[in-house]
This record gives structure tokens, C-alpha cells and sequence, in this order.
């Protein structure tokens, strides 16, 4: 780990703190909004479905979030950076090729739950406007805040981040206050904190197994919480935590108290055809100031979910699982990402959402599902990691185990939404694997029929060809784009467009290799110098959130080699040269196409149609390197899959 990323999860800063509870806790931070309203349903209020609900909560935090993903999963870190993708990038290390599918699979459900995050933590906020006006539609509301947070995000969440951690602080401080007045008027409720409780609500309650499904809602921001860790720093988060815990708890408990005290009533009873406990608990006098809060807490869950979401995917490009898209810089804060593509299906994915469930509490149906799916991957990918690590086995089965037991426990319990609506994002996250699993296997094939071959085998010609003089000039400086990961190789299709598709003359060579590395900031490059001042070879080593200007970067080569005198780019025109013009620049970029000849497997074709059917909706090349058009070329050449050798012709006279 570099020095700066060992002082991001080393210090203890109060902006540090402040800054975690604004990015980092929106999701997770949101939950007392539908978990006690889940829980208890259209049912009676029952006093041991309360304390075992409870209860459950209280163990679900501490043991899920607290010692999982706080305390264990923060740990594992790729150069600052957390997240499943990040975790799998360090396990990738150990060679074990199925890995990849616990990867896909978790990246995936992570992306389904930025479809259905926000929809239910800004539909539960906004829903407490009928404790006030019973009968107003909130749908039309909800959409209008959602398309607003959708349209700010091209400004970067600096645009708003400044008011993101003042909020959420009295977000959290709201959340205690209204649990502890709830609490001091009924203090048999904290009896709960025996897991017996819990306990008895799963072994002896009727209702117990399905009421699990709800209360894993209680830490489904957990994974969120892991992917924002490069933002503030793992000490930071840990401390802050403390605070976040002890808020959340305190209202659980709060609304807990309140709900034992109306037993025997109905949600609906208490509260009108929206009775959700959270609102319950407040005074009168103080409703519409919370539903306010709320609302902008659940803005806030939201915006920290959909950042997680853009970084989700950058990290999927960089591992070949994700056609590439266009990513914008919104503002100079490093790491700040935009992707306008993912932004509106974001957006359309949620207003889908919304149309369809209407309100929050048919939401929750479809809430929990995926997360608990991804939780269960990330297990999976810790158990690896822990290897990695060489931790002790007597630690480190009976942890695992722990974990794929309560996992695989929420897993069952969700499985019983799955009708209600769990299908809903079990769909989105099938499409999302559909669509990574084919991008990784089409890539694996494509460079698997990618023909390599020594450049030092081709300088002689190449130096011939610059100086024949019968060959029309093509450009002055001819760069080809290469994926051959050393110095001295090169793709024999490069060298088939340069010597035979149409010779291409030029005073200077370029050679420019774009390496993506593992650690998130770095910008070097390596210049090779492979036949004198006429074939160059550039090496770009760029972190995964380092935007890819290629054309800027290659100036800026240029820039510094003229200045070392270790080229001259000065046109070579007699008239050009004489005035000191710059020669020209020509970039030359390859676009595959399938071609006819290939005799694919069952497979393949189903692979290869459908990531031609992909490539065609995502980024071309020039826009992916931030190339300038007016100078870049696109020659098409023939994918050829198991070509036949021989057709067998026969010949006549």
C-alpha cells in the first residue's frame, strides 16, 4: 500500500468523520424508515414479534455489520480502494478461475439494489406526508425528487456535498433523540438485547422465519458502506460507526418501546393507511420537520448509492466484465466519476420501480434479495482472501461458516419474497450477470484468436518502408493503439495494415500501450525506443479512476521528448520543415467484425452475437482514448473463429 493510501485509513480527522456520515451511512443510515414498519406489516401488534424483531436487529448489526464488514471486511483494501470488485481483483492473485463467478454474481446484485434503494428510501420519507394529507398521491412526488437527484449528478456530488454531512448529522441526532424519548417512558423494551429473543422468534413463532426476510433490511447498506471506504479512510469509518450504531439502535428500540406499549392494535389503526412507526414516534407538532429530514436523508442514501454505482461499473470495465462507456470528470475532487449511460438507466430502472410497487410497503417485498445475494458472494470472496492473508485455519473456517450460515438463513427468508416481488430484482441482477459473463467470455475469445507476434522481426521492413519514396506518404506520424503487454510484441494485424492492407508510409512510428492498473491513482509512462528516432513504443501505467485522455497524454510524451532532443516531430516537406510546421498525426484504430468463414460452437456463437449486438450500443475506441476524431482512421478487419483449413476444391480442365 503506497504511503498516502496508508494515511487515508491511518487518520482521524473530524472532517474525516463528518465526511463518512454524509457518503458513507445513507443506505444503511435510512433503514429505520421501513425495517419496524416490515416487521410488523397489516398483523396485530404482537409483543414477541416486537422484542424478537428487535432483538434480531440488534444482533444483525452488531454481528453482520459491526464484525463483518466494520471490523473484518474493511481490511481487505485494494490500494485504498473497498468494494466486491476490489476484493476480487486481490483474491485474483490465488489463480482460481471459478472466483470470477462469485465476482459477477455480487457485482451485479449490487448494481440491482441502486435500482431499488432509491425508490423506497425517498418513497418511505415522502409517505409520511399522509399522516398529514391522507389522501394526496405521493407517486408523482416521488419520481420529481428522484428525476432531480438523477439530473444533478452530471454536476458532481460536490454540487451538494457540502450539505450532505451537516444533514446527516442531524439525521442521526434525530433518530437517537426520538428513540431515547421512547425508550425513557418504556424501559422494559431493552430487555431485548438477549439474543434469546431473537431466539425465540425464530425457533418458536410462527411468524419468525418470514419476519428474518425484514429484518436483514436492517443492513443492507453493509456492502455500500464497504464499496465508499476509498472516500474517508477505514479508522474514520470504524469510529464514526460507533455513533451511527448507537443512533440507529437507540431508534429501533425506541420504536419498539412504542409499538409493545399499543399492543394488540394495527399499524393502520395507529396510523392511518400509512401507520409506519418511525412517524409514530414523533410529535404532532414535529411530523412535517421530519418528514422534511427524512426526505433529504433518503436524497442523501440515495446519491451515496448511485456514486457506489458509477465507480461499481468503472471497476467492471477495468476487469473486462462491462462494454466500455463514456465517464465523466464533473469536478476536480479526485475520484469523482459520472457515467451518463448508467445515470439514466438508474433513472428509468427506479421510475420502473415506482410505477410498478406504487408504495414502499410493496417495495419491501422486492428489497433484500439481491443484497443478501451479494453479501453471500463477498463471504465467499473473504474466505479467499483470508487464505491469501495466511490467517490461522482454527480462525478462520469457524468465522466463515458463521457467516455463510446467517447468510444462507436471510437467504431463505428472502427467498419467501420472492413472488411478492423479490423477482423484480432477481430479473434486473439476471440481465446485469447476462451481460458481464458474455463481455468476459467474448473478450477471453477474442484475445485468445489475437495472433502476437515480435516487432524486432518486422523493424528491417518497417525502416525500408519510411524511406521508399515510390509509396505515397501516408501521414508523418503513424500511432497505432496495441494491447500486447510487452515492448517487443505486437498484433500481427497491426503489422498486416501497415505492410499489406494499404502500405503505410511514415517518417515515425508510434506504438501506444494503455496498461489499467490495480491501485486507483497513478500516471506514468515509458517511452521504448525500439529502431532509431524512427519506431517508438509509449507505456501508459494509469490508475482504474484515472480518466484514459490519451490524445492529451501523447502530446504531453511529445511535449517532453522534443525538449530532451530524443525526437523531432517537425514535418519532413521540404517547405514544412524549412518553417519549423509540425508533421502531421494519424491515429489508426482496428474494429473487429465476425466474419462469415468462422464455424463457431454452440458457445461461441451465442457469446460472440450478443457482444457484437453490445458493442454496437457502447463507446467506439476513439471516444473510449479520448482520441480526436479528425485524426483517427478505423480500419475493419474479420474476426475468424476456427477457420476450416481446407475446403477440398477439386480442379477441372
Amino acid at each position: 500500500m503506497s504511503t498516502s493510501h496508508k494515511d487515508l485509513h491511518s487518520k482521524l480527522t473530524l472532517g474525516g468523520l463528518l465526511v463518512s456520515l454524509g457518503i458513507i451511512y445513507g443506505d444503511i443510515g435510512t433503514s429505520p424508515l421501513y425495517v419496524m414498519k416490515a416487521i410488523i406489516g397489516q398483523h396485530v401488534i404482537n409483543a414477541d414479534i416486537v422484542l424478537g424483531g428487535i432483538s434480531a436487529v440488534f444482533w444483525t448489526l452488531t454481528l453482520q455489520t459491526t464484525l463483518k464488514y466494520v471490523l473484518m471486511t474493511l481490511s481487505a483494501d485494494n490500494h485504498g480502494e473497498g468494494g466486491i470488485f476490489a476484493l476480487y481483483a486481490l483474491v485474483k492473485k490465488t489463480k482460481i478461475q471459478w472466483l470470477i463467478i462469485p465476482a459477477i454474481i455480487g457485482g451485479s446484485a449490487l448494481l440491482a439494489d441502486g435500482i431499488i434503494t432509491p425508490p423506497i428510501s425517498v418513497s418511505s420519507a415522502v409517505e409520511g406526508i399522509k399522516n398529514i394529507y391522507p389522501k394526496i398521491d405521493t407517486v408523482p412526488i416521488v419520481i420529481g425528487i428522484l428525476f432531480i437527484l438523477f439530473t444533478i449528478q452530471q454536476f458532481g456530488s460536490k454540487l451538494v456535498g457540502r450539505f450532505f454531512a451537516p444533514l446527516m448529522l442531524i439525521w442521526f441526532g434525530m433518530l437517537g433523540i426520538l428513540g431515547l424519548l421512547q425508550i425513557i417512558q418504556h424501559f422494559e423494551v431493552l430487555k431485548a438485547i438477549n439474543p434469546y429473543y431473537a431466539y425465540h422468534l425464530l425457533s418458536i413463532h410462527p411468524e419468525g422465519f418470514f419476519v428474518l426476510g425484514f429484518v436483514f433490511l436492517c443492513t443492507t447498506g453493509a456492502e455500500a458502506l464497504y464499496s465508499d471506504m476509498g472516500h474517508c479512510g477505514r479508522k474514520n469509518i470504524r469510529i464514526s460507526w460507533i455513533f451511527v450504531k448507537t443512533t440507529l439502535i437507540a431508534n429501533y428500540f425506541g420504536q419498539g418501546a412504542y409499538l409493545i406499549h399499543h399492543e394488540g392494535e394495527t399499524l393502520m389503526g395507529l396510523g392511518g393507511e400509512n401507520g409506519n412507526p418511525f412517524y409514530l414516534i414523533m410529535a404532532d407538532w414535529f411530523q412535517p420537520f421530519g418528514i422534511v429530514i427524512a426526505t433529504l436523508a433518503a436524497v442523501i442514501a440515495s446519491q451515496a448509492l448511485i456514486s457506489g454505482s458509477f465507480t461499481l461499473i468503472n471497476e467492471a470495465m477495468r476487469l473486462n466484465f462491462w462494454p466500455k462507456v463514456k465517464i465523466k470528470y464533473p469536478s476536480e475532487l479526485k475520484g469523482q466519476l459520472y457515467i451518463p449511460s448508467i445515470n439514466w438507466l438508474l433513472f428509468l430502472g427506479c421510475v420502473g420501480v415506482v410505477l410498478h410497487f406504487e408504495k414502499s410497503s410493496n417495495m419491501e417485498h422486492a428489497y433484500g434479495l439481491a443484497i443478501i445475494l451479494c453479501m453471500i458472494m463477498t463471504t465467499i470472496l473473504l474466505n479467499y482472501y483470508m487464505i491469501l492473508k495466511r490467517v490461522k485455519l482454527y480462525f478462520m473456517v469457524p468465522i466463515i461458516t458463521i457467516y455463510l450460515a446467517i447468510e444462507s438463513g436471510f437467504f431463505i427468508a428472502n427467498i419467501t419474497k420472492f413472488a411478492e416481488g423479490g423477482y423484480v430484482t432477481l430479473m434486473i441482477a439476471f440481465v446485469l450477470i447476462s451481460i458481464m459473463t458474455i463481455w468476459y467470455f467474448a473478450k477471453k475469445i477474442n484475445k485468445s484468436y489475437t495472433t502476437i507476434v515480435n516487432i524486432n522481426d518486422y523493424t528491417k521492413v518497417l525502416l525500408e518502408l519510411s524511406d521508399d519514396l515510390s509509396i505515397p506518404k501516408y501521414t508523418t506520424h503513424l500511432i497505432y493503439m496495441t494491447n500486447a503487454g510487452t515492448a517487443n510484441e505486437i498484433e500481427e494485424k497491426v503489422m498486416f495494415s501497415i505492410l499489406r492492407k494499404r502500405p503505410k508510409r511514415a517518417d515515425i512510428y508510434w506504438f501506444v500501450h494503455v496498461n489499467i492498473l490495480n491501485e486507483p491513482y497513478k500516471t506514468e509512462y515509458k517511452v521504448t525506443e525500439i529502431a532509431d528516432k524512427t519506431i517508438f513504443r509509449i507505456d501508459f501505467n494509469l490508475g482504474f479512476r484515472e480518466p484514459t485522455k490519451i490524445n492529451l497524454m501523447f502530446k504531453e510524451v511529445i511535449t517532453d521528448m522534443v525538449k530532451k532532443g530524443e525526437v523531432d516531430v517537425t514535418s519532413r516537406y521540404e517547405s514544412l520543415n524549412k518553417n519549423n510546421i509540425i508533421g502531421d498525426f494519424k491515429f489508426v484504430l482496428s474494429e473487429k467484425y465476425l466474419s462469415n468463414d468462422s464455424d463457431l460452437t454452440f458457445f461461441e456463437k451465442i457469446i460472440m452475437n450478443s457482444y457484437f449486438f453490445i458493442k454496437k450500443m457502447s463507446l467506439s475506441e476513439e471516444s473510449a482514448f479520448n482520441l480526436d476524431i479528425g485524426s483517427v482512421k478505423v480500419e475493419k478487419f474479420p474476426m475468424v473463429l476456427h477457420a476450416p483449413e481446407n475446403i477440398g476444391l477439386t480442379r477441372i480442365k
